[in-house]
């Protein structure tokens, strides 16, 4: 992911609209209208949800062979069953929604102790876009979380991806929703169980892994577990550069060359929430708010390095607005490590992560610590934020086979 903050409000408020997240009550109190989603190209059929959704969250409502663009030949067959899937899942406000995401599981049999385990493989950034969807582009081939999913998949394990609310389906993308992501990465494996392939079923051992965007969603997924999925057998989770302190984030990237994630953020919180930003922003803010919809992570070079002051309606940077209410409670209610994992966790982060802060990952790894939860924090020196990626890469195998083998983590919540 990257959160980003909120240095514009094209996409320079991640942290303002990460801090739309948490108000829920003042919210319901006080109902507001969101501003109007722009019109969305036409997608595919398969993303349309039927006019009534399955009763059970993590039901799946259809699925469909994935097709590799770059494998015309379709060879990918041979080696790995590959599905799209759209299943039922609920969203911040307890609605139920319909989700897509992608399913990988190795044809190869597998080789280790007890079932195939499934990894619930959280994306980062992606966009706002539906065509950004991983789901849409694995098929496309220009999808980057495929680096570490191969190495999963390399290793036997099965991979379920979700989309995540809005992305690939209708309606705005709520990005960096804390609540609504969590529960799109574990209603995700309840859908890939009822999929029918061989050796996948409720049986299955499953992991949580995550960096960026998604180290939140893989991070508040293994908060919600317990309360929210209950009889998935998770064994672990692996979360990297988690964005737990928005605020902080908001800080750090203020006028940077991430900044277009903050309004990814801010635009997506703001659907969540039903919140109308319009008295937040200048005309051109509005303008990049509307336009925000249509973006992917690529498109994020067209703002970098913009203030968020620009933006504003009043000058102030959204820092500062988000100091006050209902942008405080939203924020503080997206916070990450206030509520105690319940499996072992693996928490990395880089000590030159020029986007999200290493103080918010160490804090939300000791928060978890002093809840009593199994922790073990490793930092590492990679340069930046996407360096960052490769030390999370490297280790998660090792993580995967201790878990799945019954060998207890040793906990070093006395380091940090």
């Amino acid at each position: 992911m990257k959160p980003l903050s909120l240095v514009r409000v094209r996409r320079g408020v991640i942290a303002s609209a990460v801090a739309l997240a948490g108000v829920a009550a003042s919210l319901v109190a006080t109902p507001a209208t969101a501003a109007p989603s722009v019109p969305e190209p036409p997608r595919p059929a398969f993303y349309e949800a039927p006019a009534t959704l399955p009763a059970a969250n993590g039901a799946l409502i259809r699925s469909e062979k994935l097709t590799y663009k770059l494998d015309p030949a379709d060879v990918a067959t041979h080696f790995k069953n590959s599905h799209r899937i759209l299943y039922r899942s609920t969203n911040r406000a307890g609605e139920a929604i319909a989700v897509s995401g992608v399913v990988i599981v190795p044809n190869g049999a597998w080789i280790g102790l007890g079932k195939r385990p499934i990894i619930s493989y959280a994306a980062g950034t992606q966009g706002m876009a539906d065509k950004c969807a991983p789901s849409r582009q694995f098929s496309e081939g220009i999808e980057y979380e495929a680096i570490g999913v191969a190495k999963l998949l390399a290793r036997g394990y099965a991979v379920v991806m979700t989309d995540y609310e809005g992305l690939g389906t209708a309606g705005v993308h709520t990005y960096m929703d804390r609540v609504s992501q969590g529960r799109a990465v574990l209603d995700a494996v309840r859908a890939a169980q009822q999929l029918g392939i061989s050796g996948i079923t409720s049986a299955n051992p499953v992991g949580l892994e995550g960096y960026s965007q998604g180290g939140g969603a893989a991070a508040s997924a293994v908060e919600l577990a317990g309360s929210y999925a209950p009889e998935l057998k998770i064994k672990g989770a692996i979360v990297g550069a988690v964005p737990a302190d928005l605020g902080a984030v908001a800080n750090n990237l203020e006028g940077t060359l991430w900044s277009a994630f903050s309004f990814f953020a801010l635009r997506g919180l703001a659907e969540s929430y039903d919140l109308d930003m319009s008295p937040y922003l200048n005309a051109e803010g509005k303008q990049v708010f509307a336009d925000v919809e249509q973006d992917c992570v690529f498109d994020l070079f067209s703002t970098a390095f913009k203030q968020s002051k620009d933006l504003s309606a009043n000058g102030q940077p959204m820092a500062e607005i988000m100091k006050n209410e209902p942008l405080k409670s939203i924020v503080e209610a997206q916070r990450i490590g206030t509520i105690k994992p319940t499996v072992p966790v693996l928490v990395d982060h880089s000590r030159l992560d020029d986007t999200i802060p290493f103080s918010v990952g160490k804090q939300m790894a000791k928060s978890w610590c002093n809840k009593g939860a199994n922790v073990r924090f490793v930092p590492n020196v990679a340069p930046l934020h996407v360096g960052g990626m490769l030390p999370h890469w490297a280790q998660d195998n090792l993580f995967w086979e201790a878990r799945f083998n019954g060998l207890p983590q040793i906990n070093n919540c006395w380091t940090i």
